[in-house]
């Protein structure tokens, strides 16, 4: 396990979430080279198969950001890089770094993060009470239309708000963002399709291979950057005859994982 001890103060954070993206999907792609990006970063060039904390975005978000990131699908205990104060926790280990607040933006604030969030789906869009509740975690936040699921340039744009909000800021960073291109609607990936399907969803996952550069960039300008990226859950595209997610299917509870740390000058 990595000595997130010595990573907090030291280096920026960046947690992306790829809204929605299921483990078989990417695994097959960075098999057959479709995702040269995140081939370059990820631990062994591939993706660690682990199982969410939830079944759809705000149950799983809502776990995340209390230190419960998606966990290694063999049997544990598995030690969690962040961990609020907890009596009797069994995940909490010597490398684990303890934070005294509610949620991880929290803690992270309380030493000295700059935390930013740029949303993507509609529980961080801000419209309602429920879509701030993510949000309001964190110091500064972020949402338009053009980062949302109906956007064929969504990741594009989330990217150039990171930009504008992050790449002046003298203290570090904790950036999250919620990467909406996944999740449904998603057939505008595919040139020629009109609904949505296993292949629509990896045409996404490629467009997000093709920008994800930008945000390594952005993050290791200044120092540092530990990366971890992630899906909150999978969905169905009709196994079993179900479709969506919210619901106990394999698809939907196994999500691909990945943690490196990226060095300033590595991305240019």
């Amino acid at each position: 396990m990595r000595n997130m001890r010595a990573i907090i103060g030291t280096h920026d954070l960046l947690l992306i979430t790829l809204d929605t993206l299921r483990y078989d999907v990417a695994a097959e792609l960075l098999d057959q080279g479709r995702l040269p990006t995140l081939a370059r970063v990820l631990p062994g060039g591939g993706w660690e198969r682990r199982h969410s904390p939830g079944s759809f975005t705000y149950a799983a978000h809502a776990a995340i950001l209390a230190g419960f990131l998606p966990t290694p699908a063999d049997p544990g205990p598995h030690p969690r890089l962040f961990a609020a104060s907890f009596p009797g926790s069994e995940t909490t280990a010597a490398g684990t770094w303890v934070f005294d607040a509610g949620d991880l933006p929290g803690g992270l604030a309380g030493v000295g993060y700059h935390t930013v969030c740029v949303g993507g789906v509609g529980f961080f869009n801000k419209l309602t009470p429920l879509g701030a509740a993510l949000p309001s975690m964190f110091a500064e936040s972020h949402w338009q239309p053009s980062f949302g699921v109906t956007s064929p340039t969504s990741f594009e744009e989330q990217i150039t708000c990171a930009e504008r909000v992050v790449h002046d800021r003298a203290e570090p960073v904790f950036l999250l963002v919620n990467v909406s291109a996944l999740h449904q609607p998603n057939y505008f990936y595919l040139p020629g399709a009109t609904d949505d399907s296993r292949a629509t969803h990896a045409a996404a996952l490629e467009y997000v291979d093709r920008h994800i550069g930008r945000l390594f960039a952005l993050m290791t300008a200044r120092r540092p950057c530990l990366a971890i990226i992630c899906s909150d859950h999978g969905t169905a595209y009709g196994e079993d005859g179900y479709v969506g997610h919210r619901i106990g299917h394999e698809v939907v509870w196994t999500v691909p994982y990945g943690e490196f740390v990226l060095q300033p000058g590595e991305w240019p």
